[in-house]
Formats: C-alpha cells, sequence, structure tokens
C-alpha cells in the first residue's frame, strides 16, 4: 500500500536537495595516488568493458533501458 509523506519529510527532503555537498576532509597522498592509478586501463579491462557494452546494446525485453 503506498504512503504519502508528511510535510515535514517533504520539508527535510527539500532542505537536503538544496544543501551543498562537500567532503568531509581533503583526500590523502594514498588516495589521490590511487584515484591516479585509476584511470589507467588494462587491455584485458579494455576489452571486457567493450564486450559488455555490446552485450548492453543487444538486450531485449524485460531489463532493456529504453532513452
Amino acid at each position: 500500500m503506498p504512503t504519502e509523506p508528511d510535510e515535514d519529510t517533504r520539508s527535510e527532503d527539500e532542505h537536503d536537495a538544496q544543501s551543498a555537498h562537500r567532503a568531509d576532509r581533503p583526500p590523502t597522498e594514498e588516495e589521490e595516488a590511487a584515484a591516479e592509478r585509476a584511470d589507467e586501463l588494462t587491455p584485458e579491462q579494455e576489452q571486457a568493458y567493450r564486450d559488455a557494452i555490446e552485450r548492453g546494446a543487444a538486450v531485449e525485453g524485460e531489463g532493456r533501458i529504453d532513452l
């Protein structure tokens, strides 16, 4: 059975949606280094992404995303 949020909930949701979202701290040196490494894909990873994209593009029926 569906429910309707009350006015307090709607007000809090609106406040949250308009709030600035920032990190609680800057990244550590290790986190920055890991982020830089994350941009580097191996040829096997690149092929796996290509394969997944091709499989996703060919999905029919339930599970298909219509844009």
